[in-house]
């Protein structure tokens, strides 16, 4: 079991194991945006995932075809979904699990949009977009 929360603890995070998906960076200009960096996530299959304090998360349509969820007392980043129905994926950010110790950046999306303050020199494969 993966644990995590927001920074005020109004939300908790619990998913179950093994994770089927590797984790991503996304450097396009709205996750920048909301996170004040770039974005690192994780897709958890939504019957995986549990969320207490879920009346907490707000969700912000970013676009057509995405929300973003977020704690609406402290304003932890919290999620990324596509707005499609059936889709069965959120996208959990590893900055609110407690333990993230065998969670590595699998890839980098969108590098195209990245901040020029800082550079990628971790290794992980690297796309201009999706």
């Amino acid at each position: 079991m993966i644990r995590g929360s927001c920074l005020c603890g109004a939300i908790g995070i619990e998913i179950d194991e093994p994770l089927e998906h590797a984790a991503e960076a996304c450097h396009c200009r709205q996750c920048r945006k909301q996170t004040g960096h770039y974005y690192v996530g994780i897709n958890v299959r939504r019957s995986a995932l549990r969320i207490a304090g879920e009346e907490q998360v707000h969700w912000f349509q970013s676009s057509e075809q995405v929300q973003r969820g977020f704690c609406g007392h402290c304003g932890s980043t919290l999620f990324w979904k596509p707005s499609i129905a059936g889709y069965e994926w959120t996208s959990v950010a590893l900055g609110c699990l407690d333990s993230t110790a065998e969670l590595k950046i699998a890839k980098h999306i969108y590098v195209a949009d990245k901040g020029s303050y800082y550079q990628i020199d971790d290794g992980a494969p690297q796309s201009a977009g999706a």
